[in-house]
């Protein structure tokens, strides 16, 4: 394991983290958000620096999973397809089985799960969350496509919805938490959807198709074009109807999900705007892109990026100025003078007064 460096530490020490295996592995779940999760990462730098942690355990281990369903040829283990016995199968389970032991024992041996495990553990996260998350991961190595998006929907509950859920006890709540856990979901819902469009070419050379057959099929499309586009580097207008009513249907979860933002700790509220603005604006680079998903990635500029988080980080700091204001103690007010002693009224009212009495 690596040492986590100079911000890391700050964010372990803010976290109470003192334990120096399991330093080193959230150290390494923080590296793995920062080379996969360059929008969510950004997102985290928002968050008080005593939660992210929890936040890159999270992703590290969801991003460790998703690796092993994705790998291919020499990365999965072999060349022949993966079956869910085959390598990608075998891995998943072992997976399975330490995340089982590390929940209920903890890990000292495996970085991710040991992480993952110490957040569960702090924040009281239901541990059926990642179960589910697991179950969808299954599914993963066997099914390629779905008929309709209930179908669609089914699946994303264990993929992204459980995401949005297994954060919400790290980013908190000014409602009780079963109120705000329809909106996480959502969320969670939303910014797959995004990455669904958004990878579209990709997944097909995965031999995976997330939009839904029905939704296709109003469209006249089928897998044979969608291979047709890829191959040829050519757009169809078939191809492009079904995307932007994936767009449209993708943005429709994005307004389900926006009542939710207000139901979060407002320190945290910035984070999660910061990322719920950010992949809303991968659909708008994706129709800037004329939806040319079936041939390249659409990103959003970083400019963008840059000005959606300084937008974020100005409302965080007046959060932060709010709170600060509201803890710190009320100055003890100064005595009252004593009062002044009644006149008397056989004193000379010619004789002076005296100077400590003014």
């Amino acid at each position: 394991m690596t040492c986590p460096g100079p911000r890391s530490g700050r964010e372990l020490d803010a976290a109470g983290i003192t334990d120096p295996v399991l330093r080193a592995a959230y150290g390494r779940c923080r590296e793995l958000n920062a080379a996969h999760g360059k929008t969510y990462f950004l997102a985290t730098r928002l968050l008080p620096i005593e939660r992210r942690p929890a936040v890159h355990a999270l992703y590290g281990f969801a991003r460790w999973a998703d690796d092993i369903v994705d790998a291919t040829g020499a990365d999965a283990g072999a060349d022949a397809d993966d079956a869910d016995d085959g390598p990608r199968g075998a891995r998943l389970a072992a997976l399975q089985q330490r995340l089982d032991e590390g929940l209920r024992h903890g890990d000292r041996g495996e970085p991710v799960v040991a992480a993952l495990a110490d957040t569960a553990h702090r924040y009281a996260i239901d541990h059926r969350h990642f179960q589910d998350f697991m179950t969808a991961m299954r599914s993963d190595l066997v099914v390629t496509d779905y008929p309709t998006y209930a179908d669609l929907r089914g699946y994303m509950h264990g993929s992204a919805a459980v995401i949005g859920l297994q954060m919400l006890p790290v980013l908190g709540t000014v409602v009780p938490r079963e109120e705000a856990e329809p909106y996480a979901a959502a969320l969670g819902v939303a910014f797959q959807l995004t990455n669904f469009l958004r990878d579209v070419g990709e997944d097909l050379d995965r031999g995976r198709v997330y939009l839904p057959a029905d939704l296709l099929a109003g469209h006249g499309v089928g897998r044979d074009l969608l291979h047709w586009c890829r191959s040829t580097g050519r757009q169809d207008r078939r191809v492009l109807g079904a995307l932007r009513e994936f767009e449209a249907l993708t943005r429709g979860v994005y307004r389900e999900a926006r009542p939710g933002l207000a139901l979060l700790d407002p320190l945290a509220r910035p984070c999660i705007r910061t990322a719920f603005v950010l992949y809303g604006s991968i659909l708008n680079a994706v129709a800037s892109d004329g939806y040319a998903v079936l041939h390249r990635r659409s990103v959003v500029p970083r400019r963008r990026r840059a000005a959606v988080a300084a937008v974020a980080l100005a409302r965080l700091t007046a959060v932060r100025l709010r709170h600060r204001r509201r803890a710190a103690p009320m100055p003890t007010p100064a005595p009252a003078p004593a009062p002044a002693p009644p006149a008397d009224p056989t004193a000379d009212p010619d004789r002076p007064v005296p100077e400590e009495a003014v």
